[in-house]
Protein backbone atom coordinates (compact mmCIF):
# COMPACT_ATOMS: atom_id res chain seq x y z
CA UNK A 1 0.00 0.00 0.00
CA UNK A 2 1.63 3.14 -0.81
CA UNK A 3 1.24 6.60 0.89
CA UNK A 4 1.23 10.32 -1.07
CA UNK A 5 1.36 13.71 0.37
CA UNK A 6 -0.10 16.63 -2.09
CA UNK A 7 -0.24 20.28 -1.58
CA UNK A 8 -3.09 21.86 -2.43
CA UNK A 9 -2.19 25.46 -2.33
CA UNK A 10 -4.10 25.98 0.55
CA UNK A 11 -2.95 23.04 3.00
CA UNK A 12 -1.51 19.86 3.00
CA UNK A 13 -3.60 16.68 2.49
CA UNK A 14 -2.14 12.57 3.37
CA UNK A 15 -3.73 10.08 0.68
CA UNK A 16 -3.04 6.27 1.89
CA UNK A 17 -4.07 3.59 0.19
CA UNK A 18 -6.61 1.01 1.14
CA UNK A 19 -8.02 -1.38 -1.15
CA UNK A 20 -9.21 0.14 -4.52
CA UNK A 21 -9.68 3.65 -3.00
CA UNK A 22 -7.26 6.33 -1.21
CA UNK A 23 -7.95 8.05 2.25
CA UNK A 24 -7.98 11.70 2.34
CA UNK A 25 -6.56 13.72 5.23
CA UNK A 26 -6.35 17.29 4.96
CA UNK A 27 -4.59 19.63 7.33
CA UNK A 28 -2.75 23.34 7.61
CA UNK A 29 -6.02 24.40 6.03
CA UNK A 30 -5.69 28.06 4.98
CA UNK A 31 -1.90 27.92 5.54
CA UNK A 32 -0.92 28.62 1.54
CA UNK A 33 0.76 25.33 0.99
CA UNK A 34 2.78 25.48 -2.12
CA UNK A 35 5.15 22.72 -1.98
CA UNK A 36 6.39 20.20 0.03
CA UNK A 37 9.24 17.27 0.66
CA UNK A 38 8.86 13.68 2.52
CA UNK A 39 12.09 12.44 4.11
CA UNK A 40 13.49 9.28 2.50
CA UNK A 41 14.32 8.07 5.38
CA UNK A 42 10.62 8.47 7.24
CA UNK A 43 7.74 8.48 5.72
CA UNK A 44 6.07 10.45 9.03
CA UNK A 45 8.23 13.13 8.26
CA UNK A 46 7.09 16.12 5.88
CA UNK A 47 7.87 19.48 5.42
CA UNK A 48 5.73 21.84 4.20
CA UNK A 49 6.48 25.57 2.32
CA UNK A 50 4.34 27.96 2.81
CA UNK A 51 3.68 30.73 0.69
CA UNK A 52 3.66 33.90 3.42
CA UNK A 53 4.60 31.38 6.72
CA UNK A 54 7.94 29.65 6.11
CA UNK A 55 8.32 25.93 6.68
CA UNK A 56 6.42 23.77 8.73
CA UNK A 57 7.56 20.50 9.78
CA UNK A 58 5.60 17.38 10.69
CA UNK A 59 6.97 14.01 12.39
CA UNK A 60 3.74 11.94 12.70
CA UNK A 61 2.61 12.08 9.07
CA UNK A 62 1.04 15.27 8.79
CA UNK A 63 -1.38 15.26 11.92
CA UNK A 64 0.30 18.22 13.75
CA UNK A 65 2.74 20.68 11.92
CA UNK A 66 5.65 22.66 13.88
CA UNK A 67 7.19 25.82 12.77
CA UNK A 68 11.07 25.73 11.26
CA UNK A 69 11.29 29.44 11.74
CA UNK A 70 12.69 29.81 8.20
CA UNK A 71 14.08 33.54 8.26
CA UNK A 72 12.28 34.21 4.87
CA UNK A 73 7.81 33.52 4.22
CA UNK A 74 7.69 33.00 0.65
CA UNK A 75 8.81 29.57 0.36
CA UNK A 76 8.59 28.11 -3.53
CA UNK A 77 10.52 25.02 -2.95
CA UNK A 78 11.85 22.49 -0.49
CA UNK A 79 13.60 19.12 -1.12
CA UNK A 80 15.16 16.76 1.40
CA UNK A 81 18.68 15.22 0.32
CA UNK A 82 18.80 11.33 0.10
CA UNK A 83 22.11 11.20 0.60
CA UNK A 84 22.84 12.81 4.11
CA UNK A 85 19.04 14.17 5.25
CA UNK A 86 20.09 17.76 4.61
CA UNK A 87 17.01 19.68 4.09
CA UNK A 88 16.67 22.53 1.46
CA UNK A 89 14.45 25.86 1.29
CA UNK A 90 14.54 27.86 -1.52
CA UNK A 91 12.51 31.32 -1.06
CA UNK A 92 11.22 34.78 -2.96
CA UNK A 93 13.32 36.36 -3.19
CA UNK A 94 15.80 33.99 -4.33
CA UNK A 95 17.76 33.13 -1.60
CA UNK A 96 18.84 28.95 -0.81
CA UNK A 97 18.82 27.72 3.06
CA UNK A 98 20.11 24.44 4.27
CA UNK A 99 19.36 22.91 7.51
CA UNK A 100 21.02 19.71 8.94
CA UNK A 101 18.95 19.45 12.26
CA UNK A 102 15.39 18.53 10.09
CA UNK A 103 14.47 22.70 10.24
CA UNK A 104 15.41 23.30 13.75
CA UNK A 105 18.18 25.58 12.52
CA UNK A 106 19.41 26.90 8.79
CA UNK A 107 22.24 28.29 7.12
CA UNK A 108 22.06 30.21 3.57
CA UNK A 109 23.85 29.43 1.17
CA UNK A 110 24.87 33.19 -0.34
CA UNK A 111 27.19 31.88 -2.92
CA UNK A 112 23.88 31.47 -4.50
CA UNK A 113 23.70 35.02 -5.04
CA UNK A 114 26.76 36.27 -5.89
CA UNK A 115 26.32 34.46 -9.17
CA UNK A 116 27.45 36.98 -12.18
CA UNK A 117 23.48 36.45 -13.98
CA UNK A 118 21.66 37.27 -10.60
CA UNK A 119 21.04 41.29 -11.50
CA UNK A 120 18.93 39.75 -14.56
CA UNK A 121 17.01 37.64 -12.61
CA UNK A 122 13.51 38.66 -12.68
CA UNK A 123 9.77 36.63 -12.91
CA UNK A 124 7.65 38.46 -15.30
CA UNK A 125 4.44 38.28 -13.55
CA UNK A 126 6.71 40.78 -10.71
CA UNK A 127 9.80 41.48 -12.29
CA UNK A 128 10.66 42.84 -9.37
CA UNK A 129 11.79 39.50 -7.89
CA UNK A 130 12.80 36.24 -9.10
CA UNK A 131 12.58 32.83 -6.65
CA UNK A 132 14.07 29.65 -6.41
CA UNK A 133 11.30 27.40 -8.33
CA UNK A 134 12.87 23.61 -7.40
CA UNK A 135 16.18 22.55 -5.62
CA UNK A 136 17.43 18.70 -6.77
CA UNK A 137 19.95 17.28 -4.01
CA UNK A 138 21.49 14.08 -5.90
CA UNK A 139 20.45 10.77 -4.37
CA UNK A 140 23.95 9.65 -4.80
CA UNK A 141 26.28 12.70 -3.96
CA UNK A 142 25.39 14.70 -1.08
CA UNK A 143 27.76 17.44 -2.38
CA UNK A 144 26.13 18.03 -5.78
CA UNK A 145 23.17 19.63 -5.74
CA UNK A 146 20.86 21.65 -9.19
CA UNK A 147 19.02 24.64 -8.06
CA UNK A 148 16.41 26.40 -10.64
CA UNK A 149 16.04 29.95 -11.00
CA UNK A 150 12.28 31.29 -12.15
CA UNK A 151 13.35 33.45 -14.09
CA UNK A 152 17.23 33.12 -14.22
CA UNK A 153 18.90 29.97 -14.86
CA UNK A 154 19.76 26.32 -13.98
CA UNK A 155 22.75 26.15 -11.40
CA UNK A 156 24.99 23.72 -10.26
CA UNK A 157 26.96 23.31 -7.06
CA UNK A 158 29.62 20.72 -6.44
CA UNK A 159 30.53 21.47 -2.99
CA UNK A 160 27.14 21.12 -1.03
CA UNK A 161 26.42 25.20 -1.97
CA UNK A 162 29.06 26.76 -1.02
CA UNK A 163 30.20 27.75 -4.76
CA UNK A 164 27.93 27.85 -7.81
CA UNK A 165 28.50 27.33 -11.15
CA UNK A 166 26.14 29.73 -13.45
CA UNK A 167 23.42 28.65 -15.69
CA UNK A 168 24.18 25.52 -17.28
CA UNK A 169 25.20 25.33 -21.11
CA UNK A 170 22.32 23.89 -22.88
CA UNK A 171 19.20 24.39 -19.73
CA UNK A 172 16.48 26.18 -20.25
CA UNK A 173 16.33 29.41 -18.54
CA UNK A 174 13.18 29.28 -17.13
CA UNK A 175 13.29 26.66 -14.73
CA UNK A 176 9.80 24.85 -12.99
CA UNK A 177 11.01 21.37 -11.93
CA UNK A 178 14.18 18.96 -12.45
CA UNK A 179 14.45 15.16 -11.73
CA UNK A 180 17.65 12.94 -10.94
CA UNK A 181 17.26 9.20 -12.14
CA UNK A 182 17.38 7.41 -8.50
CA UNK A 183 20.11 5.07 -9.89
CA UNK A 184 21.59 5.83 -13.15
CA UNK A 185 24.69 8.13 -12.12
CA UNK A 186 24.69 11.55 -13.97
CA UNK A 187 21.09 10.96 -15.26
CA UNK A 188 19.03 14.60 -14.67
CA UNK A 189 16.00 15.79 -16.17
CA UNK A 190 14.38 19.61 -16.34
CA UNK A 191 11.06 20.76 -17.62
CA UNK A 192 11.49 24.90 -18.06
CA UNK A 193 8.99 27.56 -19.79
CA UNK A 194 10.86 26.98 -22.91
CA UNK A 195 10.53 23.21 -23.64
CA UNK A 196 12.47 19.96 -21.67
CA UNK A 197 15.89 19.34 -21.49
CA UNK A 198 18.40 16.40 -19.83
CA UNK A 199 21.75 16.00 -18.71
CA UNK A 200 23.88 13.10 -18.84
CA UNK A 201 27.06 14.35 -17.09
CA UNK A 202 25.48 15.05 -13.98
CA UNK A 203 24.17 18.44 -14.59
CA UNK A 204 27.52 19.74 -15.96
CA UNK A 205 25.77 20.05 -19.69
CA UNK A 206 22.36 19.57 -21.36
CA UNK A 207 20.76 18.78 -24.33
CA UNK A 208 17.19 20.08 -25.22
CA UNK A 209 14.59 17.55 -25.93
CA UNK A 210 11.92 18.81 -27.96
CA UNK A 211 10.84 17.10 -30.71
CA UNK A 212 7.50 15.44 -31.11
CA UNK A 213 6.10 17.73 -28.94
CA UNK A 214 3.91 20.17 -30.19
CA UNK A 215 3.13 22.54 -26.59
CA UNK A 216 6.25 24.39 -25.40
CA UNK A 217 5.58 25.59 -21.98
CA UNK A 218 6.96 22.20 -19.87
CA UNK A 219 6.06 21.83 -15.98
CA UNK A 220 6.15 19.28 -14.19
CA UNK A 221 9.17 16.02 -15.19
CA UNK A 222 9.56 12.66 -13.39
CA UNK A 223 11.61 9.65 -14.32
CA UNK A 224 10.85 5.66 -14.70
CA UNK A 225 13.11 4.38 -11.87
CA UNK A 226 13.73 1.55 -13.74
CA UNK A 227 14.38 2.79 -17.05
CA UNK A 228 16.72 6.17 -16.94
CA UNK A 229 15.46 6.44 -20.61
CA UNK A 230 11.67 6.77 -20.17
CA UNK A 231 10.62 10.27 -18.65
CA UNK A 232 7.57 12.18 -18.62
CA UNK A 233 6.63 16.03 -18.94
CA UNK A 234 3.32 18.34 -18.68
CA UNK A 235 3.15 20.84 -20.85
CA UNK A 236 0.53 23.69 -22.39
CA UNK A 237 0.57 26.54 -24.47
CA UNK A 238 1.80 28.93 -22.76
CA UNK A 239 1.46 30.55 -19.31
CA UNK A 240 -1.42 32.18 -19.52
CA UNK A 241 -2.84 29.26 -20.76
CA UNK A 242 -1.60 26.80 -18.18
CA UNK A 243 -2.21 29.00 -14.96
CA UNK A 244 -5.57 30.93 -15.84
CA UNK A 245 -8.84 29.90 -15.34
CA UNK A 246 -9.75 28.58 -18.95
CA UNK A 247 -8.76 25.95 -20.88
CA UNK A 248 -5.07 24.71 -20.52
CA UNK A 249 -4.81 22.86 -23.31
CA UNK A 250 -2.34 20.52 -20.91
CA UNK A 251 -1.23 17.08 -22.30
CA UNK A 252 1.56 14.54 -20.72
CA UNK A 253 4.38 13.18 -22.71
CA UNK A 254 6.15 10.18 -22.46
CA UNK A 255 9.81 9.99 -24.62
CA UNK A 256 11.96 6.37 -24.41
CA UNK A 257 14.84 5.87 -25.92
CA UNK A 258 15.61 9.42 -27.22
CA UNK A 259 12.28 9.35 -29.80
CA UNK A 260 10.56 11.64 -29.96
CA UNK A 261 7.95 12.94 -27.79
CA UNK A 262 4.44 10.86 -27.35
CA UNK A 263 1.23 12.06 -26.12
CA UNK A 264 -0.24 10.37 -23.70
CA UNK A 265 -4.34 9.63 -23.41
CA UNK A 266 -5.57 6.20 -22.77
CA UNK A 267 -8.46 7.21 -20.97
CA UNK A 268 -7.60 10.96 -20.16
CA UNK A 269 -9.17 13.50 -20.95
CA UNK A 270 -8.41 15.36 -24.53
CA UNK A 271 -6.61 17.54 -24.05
CA UNK A 272 -6.54 17.82 -20.21
CA UNK A 273 -9.00 20.10 -18.62
CA UNK A 274 -6.83 21.37 -15.72
CA UNK A 275 -2.92 21.81 -15.56
CA UNK A 276 -0.70 18.62 -14.72
CA UNK A 277 1.86 20.60 -11.69
CA UNK A 278 3.03 17.55 -10.54
CA UNK A 279 4.24 13.84 -11.77
CA UNK A 280 5.42 10.96 -10.08
CA UNK A 281 7.15 8.37 -11.15
CA UNK A 282 7.33 5.17 -8.71
CA UNK A 283 7.84 1.91 -9.10
CA UNK A 284 5.52 0.62 -11.74
CA UNK A 285 2.96 3.40 -10.90
CA UNK A 286 2.62 6.82 -12.35
CA UNK A 287 1.04 9.18 -10.66
CA UNK A 288 -0.67 12.85 -12.79
CA UNK A 289 -1.88 15.45 -9.98
CA UNK A 290 -4.06 18.28 -11.46
CA UNK A 291 -4.90 21.76 -10.89
CA UNK A 292 -8.61 20.72 -10.37
CA UNK A 293 -7.95 18.31 -7.52
CA UNK A 294 -8.08 15.39 -9.85
CA UNK A 295 -5.37 12.62 -9.53
CA UNK A 296 -4.84 10.08 -11.86
CA UNK A 297 -2.69 6.67 -12.31
CA UNK A 298 -1.32 4.72 -14.83
CA UNK A 299 0.18 0.97 -14.22
CA UNK A 300 1.55 0.71 -17.91
CA UNK A 301 3.85 3.81 -18.43
CA UNK A 302 1.50 6.23 -19.21
CA UNK A 303 -0.57 3.98 -22.14
CA UNK A 304 -3.67 3.69 -20.16
CA UNK A 305 -5.29 5.60 -16.94
CA UNK A 306 -7.44 5.57 -14.56
CA UNK A 307 -8.54 8.13 -11.84
CA UNK A 308 -7.84 7.66 -7.89
CA UNK A 309 -10.82 6.75 -5.68
CA UNK A 310 -10.81 9.87 -3.00
CA UNK A 311 -12.57 8.88 0.49
CA UNK A 312 -12.73 11.20 3.63
CA UNK A 313 -11.85 14.54 1.49
CA UNK A 314 -12.15 16.71 -1.44
CA UNK A 315 -9.11 18.09 -2.75
CA UNK A 316 -10.09 21.61 -4.83
CA UNK A 317 -6.99 21.83 -6.31
CA UNK A 318 -3.54 20.19 -6.53
CA UNK A 319 0.01 21.73 -6.82
CA UNK A 320 2.89 19.47 -5.82
CA UNK A 321 2.96 15.56 -4.53
CA UNK A 322 5.65 13.43 -3.42
CA UNK A 323 5.48 9.69 -2.30
CA UNK A 324 6.55 8.75 1.33
CA UNK A 325 8.70 5.89 0.79
CA UNK A 326 8.01 2.84 3.54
Amino acid sequence: MARLYAATGDGIARLDEVGEAWTVELSLSGSGAQCLAVDPTDPDIVYAGLCEGGVRRSMDGGRSWIDCKLPEPGVFSLAVSGADGAVYAGTEPSRLFRSDERGESWIELEALLELPSRPRWSFPPRPWTSHVRWIAPSPRDADLLLVGIELGGLMRSTDGGQSWQDHRPGAQADVHSLAWHPHAAGRAYEAGGGGAAFSTDAGENWRPADDGRDRDYTWSVTVDPDDPDCWYVSASTGPFAAHGRGDPKARIYRRRDGEPWQPLSGGLPEPLPAMPYALLATDGRLFAGLADGKLWESRDRGDSWTPLQLRGGELDALVALDLATP
